[in-house]
């Protein structure tokens, strides 16, 4: 479960909210049954139904990225939103787009290998540097080498730059708020806890595997 109250169908009456529960959920209550089409519970879209407001300003994103205004080609923007997803430890987010570059027709490998894309040699020259360029976004918050950005912009134009850094950071967003709170496929425990002993007692010997034997 999210870590905030989910809004029930019955209590949704901002028009964004039930505009998008009818069109995701097809008329049920999402919180009472949930699951969507791409096989997520939804509960992302019955917490962000808390602030109206706040659901509106996202759902105007997705409409922003997926615009045929966008000079961004859809294959690099979504090997972005993927690997934004991946590096910032958002199952939700990864597995999401991952789907959205199968919809494109993109190769399996080519999906499989985002994790370990920089050992991988199905990604043609642009689509490395638009993975490289997203892992600085993520990784070292926006340090971009020169010599980096150079070669990207050998290959985008400063329209298509300005687009993958406003579309990879935004999902850099929403990785991270899926996280903190816990929605969709981000609802789990962190794997980061103290391995209590075998007698089940994790006061006990400690230190005695982590220093050395009395001389």
């Amino acid at each position: 479960m999210p870590r905030l109250r989910q809004v029930r169908k019955a209590e949704a009456e901002a028009p964004i909210v039930t505009m998008m529960y009818d069109y995701l959920f097809e008329g049920r209550d999402p919180v009472a049954e949930p699951g969507t089409a791409t096989g997520s519970s939804g509960d992302w879209w019955t917490v962000f139904a808390l602030v109206p407001d706040v659901l509106e300003h996202a759902v105007q994103g997705f409409g922003l990225y997926q615009s045929p205004n966008r000079r961004l080609a859809p294959r690099l923007r979504e090997l972005a939103q993927a690997r934004a997803g991946w590096a910032a430890g958002s199952q939700f987010v990864f597995s999401q787009h991952c789907k959205s570059l199968r919809a494109l027709d993109v190769d399996e490998d080519v999906i499989e290998s985002i994790p370990h894309w920089s050992a991988a040699t199905c990604y043609e020259r642009s689509e490395r540097l638009v993975l490289a360029y997203t892992d600085c976004l993520v990784f070292d918050r926006g340090r971009v080498p020169d010599g980096l950005f150079d070669a990207l912009s050998d290959q985008l134009g400063d329209e298509e730059i300005l687009e993958l850094t406003y579309i990879a950071a935004l999902y850099l967003q929403h990785a991270v708020m899926s996280r903190a709170l816990r929605t969709e496929f981000d609802d789990r425990a962190d794997p980061v806890v103290e391995v209590i002993n075998e007698h089940g007692d994790a006061r006990r010997d400690v230190g005695r595997d982590i220093a050395l034997p009395p001389a």
